[in-house]
């Protein structure tokens, strides 16, 4: 039960079938599954890479990628994925603390690469001619090691948002079982199913849902990129029946001119995946206008804790601001602070059980142990449930702000700053203060033409939030910083007022 094993047996039952398009590049599964053995069978022979080292990979989205993160862990090499916008200083700190001894990189990332000061690698091979001389020299059968199921498989670093990155590691049985049941869950991945995918490799997904396509005997198509008209288009036109999303791809959709949305309204596709970060409910209601009942789902999940509820379609104007129901073989559970469990509508930190959970943080003992406790895995995540069972995340227990001794969850006013109709888009931190401990400050991006004011936000908010939750401070922003995965970066926004 490897990611390689799962691509072996799909090969099998259509080895002509096309698997992978990459702009004019294609695969069958016959070609990915021998070039996965040969990249496995090259890094064996080969790189020799020390055991408690890893391989790194910093690159844009490729075929390549699949075939490197399927491979390589089979020659007993966990595979380290780096976001290709890092900087040479960040890249080298990343390859550093993953202990990566060889870094495959692209034609785009090179430079970067050979502009880090590493302390581990000693080898860089580059995707293209030389990638491929690699593989066709080296990749002839050899035995290999034997890789059992709980293997790590790839070691992602996580987004920073609050913090620095920190690897996870990722084991081949953890994310197979996730895909086995994603797939009951979306019926999107079938052999006749085609799945396009629009996120960077590096961040999870990017890999795990063409795989999750892959190991069923579907298609999947790579973009280099998201571009809101051109994936508008292939999910109308060419009969792509899943997609992945984050809540950023929904705000370029609908800034787009109203010809182009009327001419892609309403695609043949099966299910619309969202996740990353929480969608307002305000653009729920526009995703299943335009796009129709019974497509969109919304996943919550984090690196770590591998997916624990989705909102199926039903659901999402139903249960306003929830994120679902359990997937199967998940237990959450809700803790007060005095290690109570929450009752109904209670606040408390979030807590899960499953076959999906990270193996740990790599190289950090002290990390991992503060993550689980008794088999249990919480990254932060405030929650409450309804009498129905759903979920409903209120906040990072990082993120939550006390302002006067009382707390304040940034995410409840966040969602009605969004519902502003001058509002683009709005994120709240909390920033130090003399007199009240933190107060509220709102970061808002306006709508195109519109103006705001702290007046205007107080107004607004005044009828609709206790007093202590109105920002008291507003700063206008053009767009909010984002990481890959959609997240907002809300420690750049604290920089922003705390050094000013």
């Amino acid at each position: 039960m490897t990611m390689a094993g799962a691509v072996r047996t799909a090969a099998t039952r259509a080895p002509d079938k096309i698997a992978l398009r990459h702009g004019t590049i294609t695969r069958t599964y016959r070609d990915f599954s021998n070039r996965i053995e040969r990249i496995a069978n090259a890094a064996v022979r080969d790189l020799a890479i020390a055991p408690g080292r890893t391989a790194a990979i910093f690159a844009g989205n490729a075929i390549e990628y699949l075939e490197i993160t399927a491979g390589v862990p089979e020659a007993g090499v966990p595979v380290a994925t780096v976001s290709a916008k890092l900087t040479p200083a960040e890249l080298g700190a990343v390859c550093d603390d993953a202990l990566s001894e060889v870094l495959f990189v692209d034609r785009a990332t090179a430079s970067i690469a050979k502009a880090a000061a590493f302390k581990t690698v000693r080898r860089i091979i580059e995707i293209g001619p030389e990638f491929e001389s690699w593989v066709a020299e080296h990749g002839d059968a050899i035995a290999r090691p034997s890789i059992d199921e709980w293997s790590i498989w790839t070691i992602p670093y996580t987004s920073g948002t609050t913090g620095q990155p920190k690897g996870v590691m990722l084991s081949h049985r953890a994310r197979l079982l996730s895909y086995i049941v994603r797939a009951g869950a979306y019926g999107c991945f079938g052999n006749e199913d085609r799945f396009l995918s629009i996120t960077p490799m590096n961040h999870g997904p990017g890999v795990s849902f063409p795989m999750n396509a892959l190991i069923f005997g579907g298609f999947a198509e790579i973009m280099d990129r998201f571009d809101p008209v051109e994936t508008l288009r292939k999910l109308k036109n060419e009969g792509f029946t899943g997609i992945y999303t984050v809540p950023t791809h929904f705000h370029e959709i609908f800034n787009l001119d109203a010809a182009t949305l009327g001419r892609y309204r309403r695609p043949p596709i099966k299910a619309i995946i969202s996740n990353s970060a929480p969608l307002t409910q305000s653009a729920k209601v526009k995703i299943v206008d335009y796009f129709g009942d019974g497509v969109l789902n919304e996943l919550f999940s984090s690196t770590e804790n591998g997916m624990m509820t989705n909102l199926p379609p039903a659901d999402q104007i139903r249960k306003p601001g929830s994120v679902g129901l359990l997937f199967p073989f998940v237990q959450l559970k809700i803790v007060a602070d005095d290690g109570r469990a929450c009752g109904p509508g209670e606040i408390g930190e979030l807590f899960s059980n499953s076959p999906y959970h990270f193996a740990g943080y790599w190289n950090r003992p002290i990390e991992t142990a503060a993550a689980f406790k008794d088999g249990w895995v919480s990254v932060g995540d405030m929650a409450r449930r309804d009498a129905d069972g759903h979920l409903y995340i209120v906040g990072r227990k990082k993120e939550m702000i006390i302002t006067g001794g009382v707390n304040v969850y940034p995410i409840e006013v966040e969602e009605l700053l969004a519902t502003h109709p001058a509002v683009a888009e709005a994120a709240i931190i909390g920033v130090p203060d003399a007199k009240w401990g933190e107060k509220v400050v709102a970061f808002v991006a306006p709508k195109s033409g519109a103006a705001l004011s702290l007046a205007d936000m107080t107004s607004f908010c005044a009828s609709r939030l206790a007093a202590y939750k109105i920002p008291k401070d507003i700063v206008i922003v053009p767009t909010l910083p984002r990481n890959q995965s959609g997240k907002v970066m809300k420690r750049e926004l604290l920089a922003q007022v705390t050094t000013q």
